[in-house]
């Protein structure tokens, strides 16, 4: 049965974010809010752990994970940035976008792209995902909190304890942040292309007026 913080969403408590942390770094699954919506989170480093989110979410092998960043240094040491696509992320984070990337050594051979070596991240900007990140002091491995059968993520904390609190170890509770997934952005070609349209704007990459 999971535990349940429920936490202030602008000015997070740090004794919960350090409790959060420490479910984390002992392999549990959370689930904690976002500046798009809810999602699970674990460490980046637990196979375990990233398999339950699996199991719960029934998905296999091919569903990729994105690395949450707490800012511009730490995606760089995930990702190979060039400087074009360093100004790109820059000019659009913190906020509401995945960006694909080519992953560097640093990241998990089994987080990566098969053929593309590449790795999906972002930098939330969500008051408790940075809490979290700043406690952690490394990403967090996360996907979005949409459970088989639904076709939007879960938004309201009372639905998210009813459906999920067997499966993980803390549910953080924020209150509503929405429905509407990260914008994912493919920067490993000369030009950004849209995979997914989504909350972040498109008018940073010159693609929307």
């Amino acid at each position: 049965m999971a535990q349940y913080f429920t936490i202030h969403p602008e000015n997070p408590q740090p004794r919960l974010i350090r409790q959060a942390a420490e479910i984390m770094r002992a392999g549990g699954v959370i689930v904690y809010p976002t500046d798009s919506c809810y999602a699970f989170g674990c460490h980046i480093g637990d196979k375990d752990a990233e398999q339950r989110i699996r199991e719960i979410r029934q998905v296999g092998k091919d569903h990729h994970f994105t690395l949450v960043c707490r800012d511009l240094s730490e995606i760089a040491h995930y990702a190979r940035l060039d400087n074009q696509q360093f100004r790109l992320l820059k000019s659009a984070t913190p906020g509401s976008y995945t960006f694909i990337l080519e992953a560097t050594r640093e990241v998990p051979r089994r987080l990566q792209h098969p053929k593309r070596a590449t790795i999906g991240l972002r930098i939330p900007q969500h008051p408790v995902a940075q809490a979290l990140l700043a406690e952690l002091n490394e990403p967090i491995l996360s996907s979005t909190l949409i459970l088989p059968g639904d076709e939007l993520p879960l938004n309201d904390p009372d639905e998210i304890r009813e459906r999920v609190e067997k499966q993980v170890a803390l549910i953080l509770d924020g209150g509503a942040c929405g429905v509407e997934p990260t914008t994912v952005i493919d920067l490993t070609g000369e030009m950004p292309v849209v995979l997914r349209k989504g909350r972040g704007s498109l008018i940073p990459f010159g693609l929307e007026h």
